[in-house]
């Protein structure tokens, strides 16, 4: 049976890119997403892929500008359904939020069809997601300093929280932590498992730009997931993950220089140092300790902070599955 995504149609062992419309620009163009359709030549479950709902976390993109290309729909059994770059404005001027509405895309879900920018946005994009088995929401930690981890935010008690776990597992062999914490409202990850589709929200890593190692982990969890959940022939093995349930952050007490005690996945201990804070001539003028043990999980990337100021992020509530 033939399949579409917007403008995209491909046929049983084939491969179509397309546009998916959404509304207009300011000029009064019409815009719309990149999308593709790898349509198996053996029926199968369907899987929606997508990436950039942050316009400056462009890793996601990274992650499908190399897998795709790799997947011959000749082999593939179901379909794959992959809108490339979900908040349009925000990517074309390389910022986090959709400038249109000052929107984090990842807190508009499911969207409304006649409401703002990203609700319009989330609301197409989560009609083509919920037409989906299972969902990947390809993320990274912003521009910040952050370990290579899935998300899992649908909350401990929801219905499909084993299911979220189990893709999140099988995903995150290469990244090898898993953050099993409830998130906010309006997110994919949130929204989807209330459909009964289990949803993960991967945050490959954290920079300026692409990342070629969280990229390469990024095509691996696809691949793996392509496998463990029979799209692709594999034995479709898992291995353990480092959870982290609790999430506690850390700012500045001053203002200053940051220097870090660790590195990114160091295991710390309720009283280890975290960070100095010291002035323009290495003066400490404040030191900060781990209030619990947990994982050294994501830093600010700039070293200078006023008060107040984020600094660092540790995952506590440690545990393996």
């Amino acid at each position: 049976m033939t399949t579409t995504l917007g403008t995209a149609s491909a046929s049983p062992g084939e491969m179509d890119t397309g546009r998916l419309e959404i509304g207009e620009t300011r000029d009064g163009s019409p815009f719309s997403l990149p999308v593709a359709v790898i349509n198996g030549s053996q029926s199968g479950k369907t899987l929606y892929i997508q990436a950039v709902s942050d316009g400056d976390e462009l890793n996601g993109v990274g992650v499908l500008n190399r897998v795709v290309p790799q997947i011959d729909p000749g082999t593939l059994s179901g379909t794959i359904l992959i809108v490339g770059i979900v908040n349009y404005h925000a990517f074309q001027v390389a910022e986090h939020r959709n400038p249109i509405d000052d929107t984090k895309m990842n807190r508009a879900y499911p969207g409304k069809e006649s409401g703002t920018s990203s609700e319009r946005i989330a609301h197409t994009t989560f009609q083509a997601a919920t037409r989906a088995d299972l969902i990947l929401d390809l993320h990274q930690g912003s521009t910040s300093r952050m370990i290579d981890e899935v998300r899992v935010r649908c909350g401990r008690r929801h219905r499909v929280h084993d299911e979220c776990l189990e893709l999140a597992k099988v995903f995150g062999v290469e990244c090898g932590h898993v953050l099993d914490q409830k998130g906010p409202d309006g997110q994919l990850a949130r929204a989807a498992p209330d459909e009964g589709i289990p949803t993960i929200d991967p945050e490959l890593g954290g920079c300026v730009g692409w990342d070629e190692t969280s990229i390469e982990k990024g095509v691996a969890g696809v691949l793996n997931v392509l496998r463990y959940y029979d799209f692709l022939e594999d034995d479709g093995a898992t291995v353990r993950q480092t959870r982290a349930s609790g999430f506690e952050q850390h700012g500045s007490p001053c203002g200053g220089l940051v220097r870090f005690h660790h590195e990114l996945g160091d295991r710390v201990a309720a009283g280890d140092v975290l960070f100095d804070v010291t002035t323009p001539f290495g003066e400490r003028k404040a030191q900060v300790t781990a209030d619990a043990d947990g994982i050294f999980w994501r830093t600010r990337r700039l070293p200078q902070v006023a008060t107040g100021e984020y600094v660092c992020s540790i995952g506590t509530d440690i545990d393996t599955y």
